[in-house]
């Protein structure tokens, strides 16, 4: 299997309160809580894990609370290259009712001053060639410009890896300057950095290929429970998950992302891929946590995955 790795420049513990449904402004009695280790690269690299890729994680984690991360990473194996930042790494509290809906309650995230920036990259140089993709996922957190931010995925493009991107507002338009390998935006995400004004299916496939066209290698457009669209050269498919019960839909599009990387690294056919990856990203809204939980139920899952191919255009 592939040498993984990720980056994740803004991580989180996620606390997941079970609600039957909120209230706002009253008391609320939750049915459970949960808290995990996260940040999208993160979510990511459990996935890949699981697949049965080498994982190295990387970005910024604050000193004062870094345990819960290094747990995390002992118990599943990755390889800790995070650059440690004084303070404590943010809590991003999730209210998740019984219907799906979910409710986020972010944190801005720790402050990371130039020195950490540059001891980032330096470390980059030296252990990104070690590996066979490179994902960068999530936020940014305080403290990082979108200047810098371009520096950094240049600096691993130059490197001759390939790169796959998640990530939304400034930092997506400023990724979306770059020869990207991949990147998986959401319908609002890509409506945004495009700036595309309709919410409509054909304006944003159309925004999709354009993206491809200016020399993004894979576009991959999350529909949440309408599928996915994928857009790389002669690759135009549409993707429809079947219906599943929704527990949680935190990680959903970072399992996608996942196992879309692990497809193309793995050299399938685009219809397996995209399949899988759908199927990864079905399972994941049924469950707390993140990775892939229970195969029989993915399997299941993805035999009721349909993909089919998109007009050319």
């Amino acid at each position: 299997m592939a040498r993984i790795l990720t980056i994740t420049l803004n991580p989180a513990l996620d606390v997941t309160v079970s609600l039957e449904t909120l209230v706002p402004g009253s008391v609320n009695r939750s049915k459970g809580l949960n808290t995990h280790a996260a940040g999208k690269g993160l979510n990511v690299a459990q996935v890949l894990a699981d697949l049965g890729h080498s994982v190295t994680v990387s970005g910024f984690l604050g000193e004062a609370n870094a345990q819960p991360f290094e747990a995390l990473f002992a118990a599943r194996g990755f390889t800790d290259a995070f650059i440690r930042v004084p303070g404590e790494t943010r809590s991003n509290i999730k209210l998740a009712e019984q219907s799906g809906r979910v409710t986020d309650l972010n944190g801005p995230g720790i402050t990371v001053g130039p020195a950490q920036q540059q001891q980032l990259l330096a470390s980059l140089e030296q252990i990104a060639r070690e590996h066979d993709a490179v994902i960068v996922a999530g936020s940014l957190a305080p403290g990082i410009s979108v200047e810098w931010f371009a520096q950094l995925l240049q600096s691993l493009i130059n490197q001759g890896l390939r790169v796959a991107l998640d990530t939304s507002g400034a930092a997506l338009r400023e990724g979306l300057k770059q020869p990207l390998w991949l990147v998986k935006p959401n319908e609002h995400e890509l409506a945004e950095a495009c700036t595309v004004d309709s919410q409509a299916l054909a304006d944003l496939q159309a925004a999709a290929r354009a993206v491809h066209a200016r020399g993004v290698e894979n576009v991959l457009l999350s529909l949440g429970a309408d599928g996915v669209c994928w857009f790389a050269e002669n690759i135009a498919l549409h993707a429809q998950p079947p219906a599943v019960a929704v527990l949680s839909t935190v990680g959903a599009g970072d399992s996608l992302l996942g196992a879309t990387v692990h497809g193309l690294l793995s050299g399938w056919p685009p219809e397996r891929c995209l399949g899988l990856a759908t199927a990864v990203a079905a399972q994941a809204v049924t469950q707390l946590g993140f990775g892939i939980q229970d195969r029989e139920q993915l399997a299941r899952i993805e035999a009721g995955v349909r993909v089919t191919p998109l007009p050319n255009e």
